[in-house]
């Protein structure tokens, strides 16, 4: 959202960000109670609005709720005082709950309303086994995000398939369904003449949806000199996967790097010669296609992906890695296979990047968008 916001403003809207107060990973950040924090970024206005903030790594169900809830009402207040200044409303899912800052005005219909949807919460929460399948917590949340998605003006999905899943289960007008992909600023992923490390990087949420645990695991399964997995960043199963590397014994080969700023990401991959988008293989997650690909494609890394569906294809059609299953022993194949072949780890980076100028370079993306803000707000 960051990298959308500042295209945005190159495209000449005037952008202002409502968000919580820093929460996640939980646990990393203290609790504040100031009511709100105004700051300029890069040309855009920010309020950090007052909420919730658990400050427990694993938070109770309630402390949770609370966090999700409380910020889109503080963001609805702060849009009812303000309105008269804004021409367009974006709100980003998940979590689902942002929605609320924007029903009046999809009532209403004086402001138009644009739904980002980036993932599916509730499928993935069913999937994970976060909430029960048609337990009343799925079926609450599914009446809710039926609302959400039919008062919008416009639904902005990331990938077709995402698209064709709330189109099919809510019954939506696909006129109104609006496919942008995620994507990467390429001018400021763009690799370096420095000299490659046998580093095998991920770079993200350290989350259930992830399959982390097998490409640690794949680490003990072949030999390459000084071959290490760097994960950078931080979340829900982190202490699971360090138990996984003690177990494995190898604690001089995987590296937890943890929270690094955004500024740092590049210089990670320019180092690394291979990248993971390690998704789990689950039905829930065939739409997804994490964003850490198409930034491992634009820094010309060849990426190893695991998982069905949308990612899949993205490797395929790009020729840009290797897809293989959620088997440490097929992984550990893959790394083996491209840490010992400049060659072809050459060839499936350039492939990679031509493909993200192409299709997936930010700005173009964000031109698209600007196209349907500028849609929505004439009609």
């Amino acid at each position: 959202m960051n990298d959308t916001a500042k295209h945005l403003t190159a495209e000449g809207w005037d952008v202002t960000v409502l968000a919580p107060p820093p929460a996640f990973p939980h646990g990393q950040f203290d609790r504040t109670w100031e009511r709100k924090r105004v700051r300029e970024v890069d040309g855009i206005t920010v309020y950090n609005l007052w909420a919730w903030r658990p400050i427990d790594e694993d938070p109770s169900f309630i402390s949770r709720m609370a966090y999700y809830l409380i910020f889109p009402l503080h963001a609805l207040l702060w849009l009812l005082v303000h309105h008269q200044n804004v021409d367009v409303i974006i709100t980003s899912s998940p979590p689902i709950f942002t929605g609320i800052a924007g029903i009046p005005f999809g009532l209403v219909g004086n402001i138009p309303w644009l739904v980002d949807v980036r993932d599916l919460w509730i499928d993935a929460s069913v999937g994970l086994g976060f909430i029960k399948q048609g337990g009343i917590a799925e079926r609450i949340s599914r009446r809710y995000e039926r609302y959400v998605l039919s008062t919008a003006d416009r639904i902005t999905v990331t990938t077709s398939v995402l698209g064709d899943r709330i189109a099919d289960h809510y019954g939506l007008d696909r006129d109104k369904i609006v496919h942008l992909p995620n994507g990467v600023d390429t001018e400021e992923f763009k690799p370096t003449a420095s000299k490659s490390e046998p580093i095998i990087v991920y770079t993200g949420n350290v989350g259930h949806a992830q399959d982390l645990a097998s490409c640690i695991r794949a680490m003990s399964r072949f030999e390459y000199p000084g071959a290490s997995l760097k994960i950078v960043g931080n979340g829900d199963i982190k202490k699971d996967l360090e138990t996984i590397v003690r177990e494995e014994n190898l604690d001089e080969t995987v590296e937890f790097a943890g929270l690094v700023p955004r500024e740092e990401v590049p210089v990670i991959l320019d180092k690394a010669m291979i990248g993971i988008a390690p998704l789990k293989s689950d039905e829930s997650l065939e739409y997804a296609v994490p964003t850490k690909a198409y930034e491992y494609m634009s820094y010309e890394l060849p990426v190893v992906a695991t998982g069905i569906g949308e990612l899949k294809s993205l490797i395929e059609v790009s020729g840009g890695g290797y897809h293989v299953e959620n088997d440490p022993d097929a992984i550990a194949a893959a790394f083996e296979s491209l840490l010992e072949d400049e060659d072809t780890r050459t060839k499936l980076g350039k492939n990679g990047r031509e493909h993200m100028i192409e299709h997936y370079d930010r700005g173009v993306i964000a031109s698209r968008l600007s196209s349907t803000l500028d849609e929505v707000k004439a009609t």
